[in-house]
């Protein structure tokens, strides 16, 4: 079967490795079908990605068909031909925070196209129970669901109030993903964003009306859209330690900020100014099975037109040229899609 492995840093290769055996007991063999490109598989490429080691096939926001099933290990109304979005978050079950409900923080978590090889091939065999099948949705929606997780964890973590000041930092992919579930969670939601195109994107498909596109006075230009307060929510969806540190002048006395992006390095903050506001920081990482539930759910419901955010396409033979294109802002990506069939 067709896989692509990222060799080392800024070297993919297409090869022929062998296909799965049947799946074992509460397993599911799933047929790839469309793979999003992720911030993770960039920085990856750029050889920037902590936790992370090469030879390694990349892929974790998969859209795929079920080619067989295993015995079951418990109940699941999963069929063979059913199109689903995967939980590439594969947990021990058995941990600490796997028995509070916090798998996405499992001590031994792994995820596909991270820790271990991912989807980037024809066929992979994955938990019955990490696929989520769709009523509605299309393959290329059902591979950016995991990217809108992301958004929609942070948004529950955060514990939105209807009618809510929200600002996200950054308009990529994970923070147009917080800005539609912040508002769909009944937030105003404002964005900062330096770039132009990503501005009107999220203007014209998100509806979001306040805009602040400059990193100075940033301060002054919240207080003027809110009538002289603060946000009391704050995402930062950067991935830049700079952004990330300045966000906690941007939040409200008694405010929330929380870390969607992750940065590999350390974070610092000045204490009095900490303890002086009485901040909440939160960081948010991955997803659970719930959030994917929530967000299939919203997929079927029509709550989310996905349809202009995919803006990229590549097959396997492209990919290797084509990859390299999609890490210059110019390119104009905002979701970029691989189409193994």
């Amino acid at each position: 079967m067709k896989t692509i492995v990222l060799e080392t840093p800024g070297q993919f290769r297409l090869i022929d490795t062998a296909e799965p055996g049947a799946p074992g007991v509460g397993e599911a063999l799933v047929r790839v079908k469309r793979i999003g490109i992720c911030g993770t598989d960039l920085h990856a490429f750029r050889g920037r990605q902590p936790f992370f080691s090469y030879p390694r096939i990349l892929g974790h926001e998969l859209g795929v068909e079920v080619v067989a099933l295993g015995e079951a290990r418990q109940p699941h109304s999963l069929q063979v031909g059913n199109l689903c979005a995967v939980e590439p978050y594969l947990n021990c079950g058995i941990c600490g925070p796997c028995r509070r409900g916090k798998t996405n923080c499992c001590q031994q978590l792994k995820v596909l196209g991270v820790h271990i090889d991912g989807g980037m091939r024809e066929y992979i065999t994955v938990p019955i129970h990490k696929l989520h099948k769709a009523q509605g949705a299309t393959l290329e929606h059902l591979a950016v669901v995991e990217m809108l997780c992301i958004g929609a964890h942070a948004v529950q973590r955060a514990q939105v109030t209807p009618g809510e000041r929200a600002l996200v930092i950054g308009a990529g992919p994970i923070g147009l993903a917080t800005m539609q579930f912040a508002k769909l969670a009944g937030a105003e939601a404002i964005c900062l964003e330096l770039n132009p195109k990503r501005i009107d994107f999220a203007r014209a498909n998100l509806g979001i009306e306040h805009f602040i596109s400059s990193t100075e006075g940033v301060e002054a230009a919240l207080q003027e859209l809110l009538g002289g307060e603060m946000p009391t929510l704050v995402f930062d969806a950067t991935g830049n330690a700079q952004s990330m540190m300045q966000a906690f002048t941007y939040v409200a006395h008694g405010g929330k900020l929380v870390y969607v992006g992750l940065v590999q390095g350390e974070l610092t903050f000045n204490d009095p100014y900490f303890h002086s506001h009485e901040l909440t920081l939160l960081a948010s990482r991955n997803a659970t099975s719930a959030d994917f539930a929530y967000v299939v759910d919203c997929l079927n419901q029509g709550k989310i037109q996905l349809d202009p955010w995919i803006t990229h396409h590549a097959s396997p033979e492209e990919l290797i040229e084509t990859f390299p294109t999609w890490l210059d802002p110019a390119t104009g990506v905002v979701k970029a899609m691989l189409d193994f069939a």
